[in-house]
């Protein structure tokens, strides 16, 4: 059986895609490249062709008439503002589930149930759903868990890494790496560690996914780019002799389909080639940080975006773990050999990892611009992943906790940043990933009470947002507790996927 190609909407309609995207006629770019067609592509170009320019012709009508335009996944569901906000969580997980459905569109069928992260998503996306499956774990929903690991599996087979999102027009990036974390929590929700021999393969290919090294053209184009000195390929970075650390960067160089109009916005306001401001954005957009003071060079203006010069702390602290998590599945295997090879990976990226990632100056790990060969000014709450994955000295860790205390900690919760830049993963907000990572990493390395101060801070205002409106949000202002709501650039909606999985698993530890 011939397997399917998927292109991404400007791809398969080039002029009617950029008529309709620069057009005005949704609000939000995401709209069309999540439509659903109702004739073959051929079809559909060539009757704009024949209509575009006739002089009755409307645009809006078009594509009407061509394409099943998304409306938000009305459930019925309406908060019950009585209940708790977890009993009110626990009743939306099957409103955010999504069922198995043939292709659409854009969309990538998955072959199990999934959970998306509001109302108006149809597709899973990659790192939200490590933290979704936390809440879901909570909620004793573990079949749920074991079925969206499945389809993570799937993807990986199909191709070769775990897109953003289950749309074409994300084939061309991943985001943060968290697959080994999800497979992990199964293997502990199983209590069986062969979990990690089953998924060992889908691991293998994430790793090389990331390193650039899926197949023998990969490695001999890797080869050759440090032949003819250049200093990175795909993701992979070269760092002194043989070393590799990993930066994100997107396959295409070309504006986000779903933003689309706002890219070629951004690219007209730098002076730089188009094509490496757009890769720029599409790299923000896998680092799951869009956007941030972390990737912009001036540290303000989003067209001084960067990305692809930045080797990321958080990113090279995951593909630590995803080395250590293939070392102990092959040794599981009996693959002894196998083993030693991940552990020498393994310990070749923590023997530099200091050097690139870690500021004296600063007592914080930062991200570090290999290209102007030097450490980022940008504190972020990304430092805590070191603690998370256990990589930092005592000596580190109590730094790292000390800049936690007196700057990062706010009264609801912990600020991705100290920049106020009007992005959205900087101050004055606080996301539900990194409170997790942070409180979990501050109390691997005994700092119990200032974890539980970050922790308590966080649902606090979580639960004040849920008292006042009903919802939980993307995201949450944590310097100023005087705002009946937190924020997003989505519209308010009942529940937010790790939003709602970071809270049920925060108020169903025991204290």
């Amino acid at each position: 059986m011939k397997k399917k190609v998927y292109k991404s909407p400007d791809v398969m309609y080039p002029a009617l895609f950029e008529a309709i995207q620069l057009g005005g006629i949704f609000p939000d770019s995401k709209t069309f490249v999540d439509c659903i067609p109702k004739y073959s592509t051929e079809e559909i170009l060539a009757n704009y062709e024949t209509l575009k320019n006739d002089s009755t012709f409307v645009l809006e009508q078009f594509v009407r008439d061509h394409f099943t335009v998304p409306g938000e996944h009305e459930s019925g569901y309406r908060t019950d503002t009585s209940l708790r906000a977890d009993q009110h969580i626990n009743k939306l997980w099957p409103v955010l589930t999504r069922e198995p459905e043939g292709d659409g569109g854009s969309l990538i069928p998955m072959p199990k149930s999934y959970v998306v992260p509001g109302g108006r998503f149809g597709e899973i996306y990659y790192w939200d759903s490590y933290f979704t499956m936390l809440g879901l774990h909570a909620a004793k929903e573990d079949s749920l868990i074991e079925n969206m690991v499945v389809n993570f599996a799937q993807l990986l087979r199909d191709f070769g890494h775990i897109p953003n999102g289950n749309r074409s027009y994300y084939l061309g990036r991943s985001q943060p790496p968290f697959f080994s974390l999800m497979v992990e929590l199964l293997a502990d929700i199983k209590k069986d560690e062969q979990i990690l021999v089953q998924y060992m393969p889908q691991l293998q290919i994430e790793y090389q996914y990331w390193m650039a090294a899926r197949s023998a053209d990969e490695a001999k184009g890797q080869m050759q780019a440090r032949e003819k000195g250049e200093q990175a390929f795909f993701k992979a970075v070269f760092i002194e002799d043989d070393n590799i650390l990993n930066r994100y960067y997107d396959e295409n160089g070309t504006p986000r389909p779903e933003a689309y109009k706002e890219d070629l916005h951004t690219a007209e306001l730098s002076n730089r080639p188009k094509d490496k401001v757009y890769r720029d954005l599409r790299a923000g957009a896998e680092s799951g940080w869009d956007y941030t003071s972390r990737w912009l060079k001036d540290g303000v203006h989003l067209e001084t975006i960067h990305t692809t010069d930045i080797l990321p702390v958080d990113l090279n602290a995951l593909l630590y773990h995803l080395e250590s998590v293939l070392e102990k599945a092959s040794r599981l295997a009996g693959k002894e050999e196998v083993a030693q090879s991940y552990a020498a990976l393994k310990a070749k990226r923590k023997a530099i990892f200091d050097k690139y990632f870690w500021d004296n100056e600063s007592g914080f790990y930062v991200d570090y611009d290999f290209v102007a060969k030097e450490k980022s000014p940008i504190l972020s709450l990304a430092a805590v992943f070191p603690l998370y994955f256990e990589m930092a000295s005592d000596k580190q860790a109590e730094a790292v906790a000390h800049l936690i205390r007196h700057v990062f900690l706010k009264p609801g919760g912990l600020t991705s940043t100290l920049d106020s830049t009007g992005q959205q993963w900087d101050a004055p907000n606080g996301w539900a990933p990194m409170q997790w990572m942070a409180i979990q990493g501050l109390r691997k390395y005994g700092y119990y009470q200032l974890a539980n101060q970050a922790k308590t801070n966080w649902v606090n205002n979580c639960l004040r947002v849920y008292q006042n409106t009903g919802k939980m949000v993307e995201k949450y202002n944590v310097f100023d507790l005087s705002l009946l709501a937190g924020g997003g650039e989505y519209p308010v909606q009942d529940g937010f996927g790790w939003t709602n999985g970071v809270l049920l698993a925060l108020l169903a530890e025991e204290e």
